[in-house]
C-alpha cells in the first residue's frame, strides 16, 4: 500500500535491537496504535529472506491503519515484493533507475548531499544528526536548529529532521523549517511505544502534514531549480 496523500509528519525508523523487549513487529504495532502511519524498515544486516518476512509483517500492520512501510536501501525489487510504499536510500545508495509508483527518500547530512538529492528528484530527505543521539552516540557534529534553517533555505526538497528527536525538541525542528521529524530510539526503546508515539505527534500536531506521495515532476522541478 502506498502512503496516503497527507500522512502525519513523523517517520518511525526500525531497530530490532532496541525493540528487544516486545520484538520489532509488536513495537511497530504499538507505534501504529499511537498514531504512526509511516515507518522505515532498516535491519539491513538480515538475510534477504528474513527481511522479506519481516517486511511483509510490517506492511500488514501498517495496512490496517492506512499507513505504509518504506524499505531502507536500494532494493526496489524487494520493496515491491513486500508491498512497501517506497525506499529510503542511504547517502551513498544509487538512485533507482525505475521507481514508478514508489516514494524515494534519501539520508543527507549537509548542503551538498541535499543538493544532489534534489537534483535526483527525491520525494523527501532526512537530515541528521539534529541533536546528540543515544542511538548513535558520538555521531555528528549536531546540525542544530540554526543549521537546519540554513539547510532548508537552500533546498526545495522536503526535509525531515532526524537524530536525537524528542517531544521536547520536535516542534523546534518544524519551526526551523523541517516538514517532519524522524525517530528511532525514542519509540523503539520506549517502555510504552504507543504512548511515546502519541506524545511526539501531539508535539507536532499543529503543523502541516508531510506529503510523501511520489511526484512525477520531481526531477523536472529539481532541474529547474538549478537553472
Amino acid at each position: 500500500m502506498g502512503l496516503t496523500s497527507s500522512p502525519p509528519p513523523l517517520l518511525v525508523l526500525s531497530d530490532r535491537r532496541q525493540a528487544g523487549r516486545l520484538g520489532l513487529v509488536a513495537t511497530m504495532a504499538a507505534a501504529v496504535a499511537g498514531g504512526a502511519r509511516a515507518v522505515v524498515l532498516r535491519e539491513k544486516d538480515l538475510e534477504r529472506a528474513e527481511r522479506r518476512e519481516l517486511g511483509c509483517a510490517l506492511v500488514e500492520v501498517l495496512a490496517g491503519a492506512g499507513g505504509t512501510v518504506l524499505l531502507a536501501g536500494a532494493d526496489i525489487e524487494l520493496a515491491r515484493m513486500i508491498g512497501a510504499g517506497g525506499v529510503h536510500l542511504a547517502s551513498a545508495d544509487p538512485f533507482p533507475e525505475e521507481r514508478s509508483g514508489l516514494v524515494v527518500g534519501r539520508s543527507c547530512h549537509d548542503a551538498g548531499e541535499l543538493c544532489v538529492a534534489g537534483a535526483e528528484g527525491v520525494d523527501y530527505a532526512t537530515v541528521s544528526p539534529m541533536f546528540a543521539s543515544s542511538s548513535k552516540p558520538g555521531y555528528g557534529p549536531a546540525i542544530t536548529t540554526a543549521g537546519l534553517t540554513e539547510l532548508v533555505g537552500g533546498t526545495t526538497v522536503a526535509v525531515v529532521a532526524l537524530g536525537g528527536i524528542t517531544p521536547a525538541n520536535a516542534r523546534s525542528c518544524l519551526d526551523a523549517g523541517a516538514t517532519g521529524v524522524a525517530v528511532m530510539g525514542a519509540v523503539m526503546g520506549a517502555d510504552d511505544p504507543a504512548a511515546a508515539t502519541a506524545e511526539l505527534l501531539t508535539a507536532i500536531s499543529s503543523r502541516s502534514h508531510l506529503d510523501l506521495a511520489p511526484s512525477a515532476v520531481a526531477i523536472t522541478t529539481a532541474e529547474g531549480a538549478r537553472t
